[in-house]
């Protein structure tokens, strides 16, 4: 029987005892010295993350363009595969934002799933249901729809009233919830620098996961973040990190640094469960 998405993530959360997803969004210029000008540095880079921190995370989140952007989606797929047969159980997340009709849509859940082989996809839900649909096709798989996201703009249209006082992230996430989940597979994205708002999802979704990004680099506060989306069982976040995990070390022990930064994070992570 093929283990879900949530199924997998569920495991993890206890296995590694761990809320953490480490982004991974390789910049070839932060490289170590060792690794600049190699063909393959961004997957050297990334697969030194990835075994370093392995044990620590519930996930793990390679952002697309910072590998299309190189022409490293070749190394993309080796990434995964090198995680999914050295990390058996820890899922990965394809960090691609997408969004389109339908058709376009089934093109990128082949791309995703069936191409990569990720776990799960982050997607944008502005199209609406049909361009959803196609990511639910894959029944095993996770899809993550933007909720409330963590930049500064995200208030432009999230926050926008959509009637009897309800803003526009409210509805998308009540949707989702509900209408949307009817296979179980979706989760939702909520920043890390909005706790009242991430209190106020879980509020309205149960215990369904939220992706958080948003604490390092961009300053979301952990405390704040655990106690406003945490479940009742003391789960249901996968709290993102990149840069401040990815780029901790500057040499060749830069693994090693990483391993130090994460556990770190997840052990700040694990106080306020």
């Amino acid at each position: 029987m093929t283990t879900t998405f949530t199924q997998s993530l569920a495991a993890a959360w206890q296995k590694n005892d761990s809320l953490l997803c480490v982004g991974l969004d390789p910049e070839p210029t932060k490289f170590p010295a060792h690794l600049q000008g190699r063909p393959d540095a961004i997957f050297e880079f990334c697969k030194g993350i990835v075994d370093a921190t392995a044990d620590l995370v519930c996930c793990f989140k390679p952002q697309i363009a910072y590998f299309a952007a190189h022409r490293a989606e070749d190394q993309l797929e080796a990434l995964i595969a090198h995680i999914h047969e050295r990390h058996p159980g820890i899922p990965v997340i394809l960090d691609a934002k997408r969004g389109d009709i339908g058709s376009t849509a089934e093109q990128y859940a082949i791309e995703a799933f069936e191409r990569f082989q990720a776990d799960a996809i982050t997607a944008s839900p502005y199209m609406g249901r049909d361009s959803v649909t196609p990511y639910l096709a894959y029944p095993d798989k996770g899809v993550i729809l933007l909720c409330r996201t963590s930049n500064p703009g995200g208030s432009d249209l999230q926050f926008l009233d959509v009637g009897n006082g309800e803003r526009l992230f409210e509805r998308v996430a009540k949707l989702v919830a509900t209408e949307w989940n009817t296979t179980g597979q979706c989760a939702l994205v909520v920043g890390a620098t909005f706790p009242a708002e991430i209190a106020r999802v879980r509020s309205i979704v149960g215990d369904l996961p939220l992706l958080v990004p948003g604490i390092g680099a961009q300053g979301g506060d952990i405390q704040a973040t655990v106690e406003a989306g945490k479940t009742a069982g003391g789960t249901g976040l996968m709290i993102s990190s990149s840069r401040a995990i990815l780029y901790a070390g500057k040499d060749e022990n830069f693994a090693t640094a990483s391993h130090q930064v994460a556990q770190e994070t997840r052990n700040a992570i694990n106080r306020y469960r």
